[in-house]
């Protein structure tokens, strides 16, 4: 009983370990693990044996493949990211007009293209400017089933997708807001509406919510990028009603002079429709840059309307409904 009493006492005295309850005393050998000490092996010389992926300080010999890597392919030259005299399948064929870069991809990977009679399949393959490229009859189908849509926007329609709780204006494009006076309606071969004709439409120029006119909607990735790309030469054509008075000094740097964001603008047509409406001649396409540029000269901005793109005109279309792009109608 005393022995019992010495112990308890003799527990309760030892100090609380800082470490915690788990670890172990100075005093104490360390204990004993079902899991063997893994310890580095010793070589001949005495010295460590490298781990996995790493190195001997002593004693290194390199393998045959660093004597020559030139002729290693492990060590081949990589493709140069730009070649101009060289470029990629997909970006030649976008440059000579036979389609997106997007579609070339697709025509590629479906075995639709030639190079120099052989097919190619291999997205990334490399040309030179003097290859001879052929499309298949199937990517010239493929080509024909894609729409290009001409909507007069109404005001309250985003031009991409909804935002703010603004719908978008392809929600209109439906057989019930199809112009009744459409050419392709009354073809000799009539285009019916498809649903497959929504994928893949998108806005080639875009409306503000506020503003009306052409819109040109399109599957056809040769067109946006004729419309939208960043040396597009399309004229975009926009009658502006305005409220404010305005200088000859205004009006001309209207025309060339205003700057965007630090960026100078390129120069544009304007001249006066009549007492309250301006007329907008633009190649090129900033957010609401009509809009901030009549601000600029003092304009306040009552009503904008998109009348024309390149050739292809708005016309007697009515509001809220649309047309197809007719065959060899051009921008």
């Amino acid at each position: 009983m005393a022995s019992w009493t010495w112990r308890r006492r003799r527990t309760a005295a030892r100090p609380r370990d800082p470490r915690g309850e788990g670890a172990a005393r100075r005093d104490e050998p360390p204990r004993s693990s079902s899991r063997p000490i893994s310890r580095p092996q010793i070589d001949d010389t005495g010295r460590d044996t490298p781990r996995r992926g790493g190195k001997m300080r002593d004693g290194f010999e390199p393998g045959d493949f660093n004597n020559d890597r030139a002729s290693n392919p492990m060590f081949s030259p990589k493709p140069i990211a730009s070649d101009p005299d060289n470029p990629r399948l997909s970006k030649r064929m976008a440059e000579l007009g036979l389609c997106s870069r997007r579609e070339a991809d697709e025509w590629i990977s479906n075995g639709w293209v030639k190079v120099n009679g052989k097919i190619i399949d291999e997205l990334g393959t490399r040309v030179s400017r003097d290859d001879k490229i052929d499309i298949s009859k199937q990517a010239e189908k493929h080509q024909s089933e894609i729409v290009t849509i001409l909507l007069n926007k109404p005001i309250g329609y985003v031009s991409g997708q909804a935002e703010d709780g603004y719908e978008p204006a392809v929600v209109l494009i439906h057989p019930d807001n199809q112009w009744k006076d459409d050419p392709l309606l009354h073809h000799a071969q009539p285009r019916e509406f498809k649903r497959g004709y929504l994928k893949g439409l998108a806005p080639a120029g875009r409306l503000d919510i506020d503003s009306t006119g052409l819109l040109v909607l399109t599957q056809d990735g040769r067109i946006a990028k004729l419309l939208i790309g960043e040396n597009s030469p399309i004229e975009k054509e926009y009658l502006v009603r305005v409220e404010g008075k305005l200088s000859y000094e205004d009006l001309d740097r209207l025309r060339h002079g205003l700057s965007l964001d630090g960026v100078a603008l390129k120069p544009a047509q304007v001249s006066w429709q009549n007492e309250d409406q301006l007329r907008f001649v633009l190649r090129e396409g900033r957010k609401r840059q009509i809009r901030r540029m009549c601000e600029m000269v003092g304009l306040r901005v009552l009503g904008l309307k998109r009348v024309r793109m390149g050739r292809v005109s708005l016309g007697p279309l009515p509001p809220g409904q649309w047309r197809y792009l007719k065959p060899g109608e051009q921008f």
